[in-house]
């Protein structure tokens, strides 16, 4: 008797791979890192595009899965709720130009990744807020084709300070905005961190989720350098049909080219077939 193994990319069926530009290359021009992980593949993620020249990252041919989709304002502050839509809409143009159909807002206003005003308690006032600012987005959104999706962070390592940032927070007010245009962007490094149990989230977000993000615990580095079990999540995506995209946000554990190959590795399912 003998055993073959076959072996499918999750992304062949139905999922798309994406890899933040950010995080990768980083002693090579933001053109060139685009380039690298086009080549090798994979759609590509960014972040404040305002500080890239837009047409040079256009001209590399890449495919452009998402980039942050604000520059100032908290969704669930009253007094800077309107900021986030105004630099939202400022940055469509940019998403259109590149392609991009899904931008990224927090639940919070950012500032080199640190809360800009932390807060340690939520309150009724930041979910009506938060319900209200997406809404808007949403019909924002859908004037231009774009989906808004809210990420979820962890307030323990990286974002301390951030009230409804947990995924069970971010899914509810995605929830009950229940808008076609306002999705989830659901990170699973930050979700391991703050609550864990990956697999039943991601069978209770599916309806919600407008992307997946990864990167393994501890270290924010690639898939397959910590504790997260990423090809059983890979199984349970293919289980439940995800057919969405599943982006690597996530620093290199040594090298870039390495960092690609296990992301990719581990979003490939191999099924053993026993035969005579």
């Amino acid at each position: 008797m003998s055993a073959a193994t076959d072996a499918k990319q999750v992304g062949t069926g139905g999922i798309r791979l994406a890899v933040c530009a950010e995080m990768l290359f980083l002693e090579l021009p933001i053109e060139e890192r685009v380039r690298r992980i086009s080549e090798a593949g994979f759609d590509v993620e960014l972040w404040d595009t305002r500080k890239h020249d837009i047409e040079r990252l256009a001209a590399t041919g890449a495919t452009f899965s998402s980039m942050t989709g604000y520059s100032a304002g908290s969704v669930i502050e009253p007094d800077t709720a309107g900021d986030v839509v105004r630099t939202a809409a400022e940055l469509i143009p940019t998403a259109l130009a590149l392609g991009i159909s899904r931008m990224v807002v927090h639940p919070a206003e950012l500032i080199d990744g640190q809360a800009a005003r932390p807060a340690y308690r939520a309150t009724g006032r930041m979910w009506l807020t938060g319900l209200r600012t997406l809404e808007k987005l949403g019909e924002l959104g859908a004037k231009h084709g774009i989906t808004f999706a809210l990420e979820n962070l962890n307030t323990i390592v990286d974002h301390p300070g951030i009230p409804l940032a947990r995924a069970t927070d971010t899914l509810a007010l995605v929830e009950a905005v229940e808008h076609p245009n306002v999705k989830l962007m659901l990170d699973l490094y930050h979700a391991q961190i703050g609550e864990g149990n990956l697999i039943d989230l991601l069978g209770r977000a599916l309806p919600h989720i407008g992307e997946i993000q990864v990167a393994d615990v501890p270290g924010r580095c690639e898939p397959g350098t910590g504790e997260i079990n990423y090809p059983a999540i890979a199984r349970t995506l293919d289980e439940i049909g995800y057919q969405g995209t599943v982006g690597m946000e996530a620093w290199a554990a040594s090298d870039s080219g390495l960092a690609l190959t296990r992301f990719r590795e581990a979003f490939t399912l191999r099924t053993a077939d026993a035969s005579r």
